[in-house]
């Protein structure tokens, strides 16, 4: 025993000699030799030993001993029970102030202090060399601060949480370095990476890789610019070279997609090179385009526990087990490790079975109220895509390249827009013009292979100018409806069809002769609308076309080309069409059969969809000048199609939050406050977190919280169920849709055949000024203000 006590001594002797190395000393100290402690200082370390019983013993009978009062700040040196070395300022058993923490493992705080977090400024180093100097908040690097690898990387920048996240610079120890935006320890949204040898991309990225619209300029003067997807071009691009040449296209890794058009140069034209295979670019100029790895942390400061006796007034028991507790008051076996993983899906994974780790006891925390981070419905892993696409073969695959040959013909030949400010004569219902389209070619067309066919524009100068108001590229438009299309399964209830393009951006609808008088009729106030209220929540609407196949049956299709709400790299969980009607308005499908793709009605629906307070008063003002437009265009049976995804807590879902989004205040101005807190005070503005994607604006990528509701009884039809306090955390997107039915004689008799059957109150067809007094009613029940 006696020999076992020794040890235990020299271990805390030779720790303290390490601790004054480090730290320094308060006042001189004795240099320890660990031979001569081993050969001549045994009396010495057996009156250390008898001197700390005794001061032991005084701690525990309360006698001869200093007590601060509580409250009351003082300097100390301090070894903690397991060998750790603090000096600073203490309060209430607490580090508080400017203070040194010394890990046994290496690690090291030096800073501020605050109640046992580390809180202010500081500077926090680990045994393999890497150092953080910067903000702290509750034990969390959050704020500005400076990162250096081990490797020499060096990130500056903004921090959440132990994360990259918001706006930073990272310089890469290979001489790469990239600018811009960061969520949850990746490159997210808007950024622009550069090469050691010169070559920059500057763009959309996602999950720490390049994704979305951007362009990669060469050294040499060749760019590319277009979409990407992984790291790669993927999707309608162009490459352009030096000497003026360029192919516009589809790109894909596989040879088998890729198709599109090189343009030569008069240069080479001159030369006769007119060949040019696309996978060069995948084979050499992309070679060296490789994104460096970020550096991964092994363990992060919020991991890092205090190892300090709890006080009490009561006496020691000491035939007790006396474990180690965190300054949480949470005990601990052991250190908890938790390691960071910077690859796509953020994971930790905790070592220890007895512990968790900060973020899920703040999530506990938060659920203990009410408050719930994951889902209230099965997420599942793949998430089929909707539609079949249109091959050869299929039954409207002609009609799909006639649609084609006709929207490339009306881009090319309309230029942009002079000017916004229309005359009169622009809206007339008559201004329409056709086209005819045969096989061998014309003048104004091109040849094709599909059966003679004419094509008709309505208002031409009208939806120039709307998709030069939606900011759409005349290139890009045409490129992404003349790509491939899908079909959806099923037809519409009204009977139409829908076409949706490859890259979800447009949606092609086709429309009765009805529908497309009242849309030529409404069109004046729907662009003036459009142009006044720039946040409107009504359908965008690109296009008005009408084709006619020539032959036996003279075929007429009418077609509208409209926005697609759910355009999104987001997972729609669930659909809602909701008009605030009851008869009809539940789904017939069995439960087995819903899924992803299932658009759910209003007595579907079991959640009360919670806003910001700004964006609530935002959505109350638009819902109101959009309603007013439709009610005096005496429409009705229009609805709001919301879609919610339940963005998930925990990181193993593999569903991310948005890096951040912009609040409109009352002033018309934005609030950007970074948010640095992961506490219930602000659960609702982390839900936000503004530090950097401006991609939102009302009814687009929303951050929301959403309330479950259940209804008291199935048979009384209740429209909105009763709040059952839990609350999710969800991403919204939402709008207006279906605004082309007029309350005509079809709609009169129906509203006069089911009021017999039912409450006249409760059936869609209704009077439009009574549809928008009660479509108003019930989303703002379902909408409400989130306090």
């Amino acid at each position: 025993m006696k020999a076992l006590e020794a040890t235990v001594r020299k271990t805390q002797l030779v720790a303290r000699k390490r601790a004054h190395t480090i730290f320094g000393t308060y006042g001189p100290t004795t240099q320890i030799d660990e031979g001569e402690f081993n050969n001549n200082n045994m009396n010495k370390e057996k009156e250390i030993v008898e001197e700390e019983d005794v001061q032991q013993q005084e701690n525990v009978d309360g006698e001869d001993y200093y007590h601060p009062m509580n409250g009351e700040t003082y300097q100390l040196e301090k070894f903690l029970s397991n060998g750790d070395y603090y000096t600073g300022y203490w309060v209430d058993n607490l580090p508080n102030g400017q203070g040194k923490y010394w890990w046994t493992d290496g690690c090291m705080y030096v800073g501020d202090w605050s109640k046992g977090k580390m809180k202010g400024q500081g500077v926090f180093s680990w045994p393999s060399g890497a150092m953080y100097e910067g903000n702290f908040k509750n034990g969390y690097m959050d704020g500005e601060g400076t990162y250096t690898a081990p490797n020499g990387d060096t990130f500056r920048g903004c921090w959440l949480m132990d994360l990259k996240h918001g706006n930073g610079v990272n310089e890469y120890a290979n001489g790469d370095c990239y600018d811009g935006e960061w969520c949850r320890g990746l490159q997210e949204t808007n950024g622009k990476y550069t090469w050691k040898n010169g070559n920059y991309y500057v763009g959309q990225w996602a999950n720490g890789t390049i994704c979305g619209d951007g362009k990669l300029y060469w050294k040499n003067g060749n760019l590319f610019e277009g979409n990407w997807e992984d790291g790669l071009p993927k999707g309608k691009g162009t490459f352009h070279w030096a000497d003026g040449s360029y192919y516009i296209g589809n790109w894909s890794r596989d040879p088998d997609e890729l198709n599109g058009t090189f343009y030569p140069s008069e240069s080479l034209l001159q030369r006769g090179n007119f060949e040019w295979d696309p996978q060069q670019v995948f084979n050499v100029d992309l070679m060296g385009c490789t994104i460096s790895p970020n550096d991964i942390l092994s363990v992060l400061p919020s991991q890092k526990k205090l190892a300090v006796r709890m006080s009490s007034s009561k006496p020691v028991d000491n035939s007790r087990t006396t474990r180690r507790m965190s300054i949480d008051g949470s005990t601990d076996t052991e250190f908890s490790r938790i390691q960071l993983s910077d690859g796509v899906g953020t994971t930790l994974v905790a070592t220890t079975s007895n512990s968790c780790s900060d973020i899920d006891a703040m999530v506990a925390l938060l659920e203990s109220d009410g408050y719930k981070s994951g889902s209230p419905i099965k997420i599942p892993k793949v998430v089929k895509r909707q539609g079949i696409t249109i091959s050869k073969g299929h039954k409207n695959y002609e009609l799909m390249l006639n649609l084609q040959l006709g929207i490339r013909h009306t881009v090319q030949k309309l230029g942009p827009p002079p000017t916004l400010d229309l005359d009169a004569s622009a809206f007339d219902p008559k201004e329409k013009y056709w086209t005819r389209f045969p096989p061998e070619g014309s003048k104004s067309t091109p040849r094709h292979q599909s059966c003679e066919f004419r094509w008709k524009d309505y208002c031409p100068k009208v939806f120039r100018a709307l998709r030069t108001l939606f900011k759409v590229d005349a290139t890009e438009y045409m490129l992404s409806i003349c790509g491939p299309l899908r079909e959806l399964s099923s037809p519409g209830k009204s009977g139409s069809f829908f076409y949706l393009t490859n890259d979800d951006r447009y949606m092609i609808k086709t429309m009765k002769k009805a529908e497309v008088k009242v849309l030529l009729r409404m069109l004046n106030a729907y662009y003036d609308h459009f142009r006044a209220f720039e946040n409107t929540l009504v359908t965008r609407y690109y296009g008005l076309h009408c084709l006619k196949l020539n032959g036996p049956a003279q075929k007429k299709v009418r077609f509208v080309i409209i926005g697609n709400l759910f355009c999104t790299n987001y997972t729609i969980h669930k659909r809602f069409d909701l008009k605030g009607s009851t008869f009809g308005r539940i789904t017939d499908k069995p439960e087995s059969e819903i899924d992803t793709t299932t658009t759910l009605k209003d007595l579907d629906l079991n959640f009360i969809f919670k806003l910001q307070k700004s964006w609530f008063e935002e959505f109350r003002r638009q819902v109101d000048r959009d309603c007013e437009l439709l009610e005096q265009e005496r429409v009705m049976d229009y609805s709001l199609l919301v879609g919610v995804n339940f963005r998930e807590g925990n990181a193993s879902t593999g569903y991310q939050t948005p890096s951040g989004c912009r609040t409109p205040i009352e002033n018309g101005t934005t609030d950007a406050e970074p948010i640095h807190r992961f506490t219930k005070s602000d659960v609702d503005l982390l839900l936000l977190n503004p530090a950097g994607l401006t991609n939102i604006s009302l009814g687009i990528n929303m951050p929301a919280r959403v309330e479950k509701t259940f209804r008291k009884n199935d048979l009384d039809f209740q429209l909105v169920g009763e709040p059952t306090g839990e609350l999710y955390d969800v991403t919204l997107f939402f709008g207006i849709i279906d605004i082309l039915q007029d309350y005509d004689i079809t709609k009169k008799l129906e509203h006069a055949y089911k009021s017999i059957q039912c409450d006249p109150n409760s059936i869609s067809a209704v009077d439009p000024m009574a549809y928008s007094r009660r479509f108003r009613d019930y989303i703002f029940k379902v909408f409400v203000e989130d306090n």
